[in-house]
């Protein structure tokens, strides 16, 4: 059976993109998945002088666990619209690794945020972005104002849910073709 690994742009212990995550992989119907934390792989901040020196142990950890997996889900948490500190550093020190990051293969990207965009700015540009590094299907998802529409573990928006689950239905046949 195929193998996906979840996680989110975080690195928050309350992350609500993380809850986004999990409950995506919770819904998966015909594949397994792994759930991992970011607060797991610690490494200094990416530059060329760093990278002089080595890579680190965390960042060579992260990248080879990757490889382990069929296809991806990720929700990313959005930080003045960009990708969070602690998810672009560990990026980039994936794509200095391997250029291509999501190793060809699907990737099922969200979003989340307390607020009505639903982290879309952050949504846009990793579609955008991932693309180009190694996601052969990026499908995406925005969950709008986190609080109001996920409650207890679960989407409770009825057109969000249905919406979700077709996204999800499309990622695992993406993985499992």
């Amino acid at each position: 059976m195929k193998k996906i690994l979840a996680f989110a742009g975080s690195t928050s212990s309350t992350s609500i993109n993380k809850k986004l995550a999990t409950f995506a992989a919770e819904n998966l119907e015909n594949t397994q998945f792994d759930i991992i934390d970011l607060r797991d792989f610690t490494m200094p901040i990416y530059s060329s002088d760093e990278e002089q020196k080595g890579f680190p142990e965390d960042a060579k950890k992260f990248t080879a666990l990757l490889d382990n997996f069929d296809g991806f889900i990720l929700s990313l948490a959005e930080h003045n619209g960009s990708y969070a500190a602690a998810f672009k550093n560990i990026y980039d020190w994936s794509s200095r690794i391997n250029s291509k990051v999501f190793r060809d293969k699907p990737l099922l990207l969200m979003a989340t945020s307390p607020g009505p965009r639903g982290g879309l700015s952050v949504l846009e540009a990793g579609a955008d972005r991932f693309s180009r590094m190694g996601a052969n299907e990026v499908i995406t998802f925005s969950l709008p104002s986190f609080q109001d529409n996920f409650k207890e573990g679960k989407l409770v928006n009825e057109s969000l849910f249905l919406s979700l689950k077709e996204k999800i239905s499309h990622f695992e046949n993406a993985v499992n073709s």
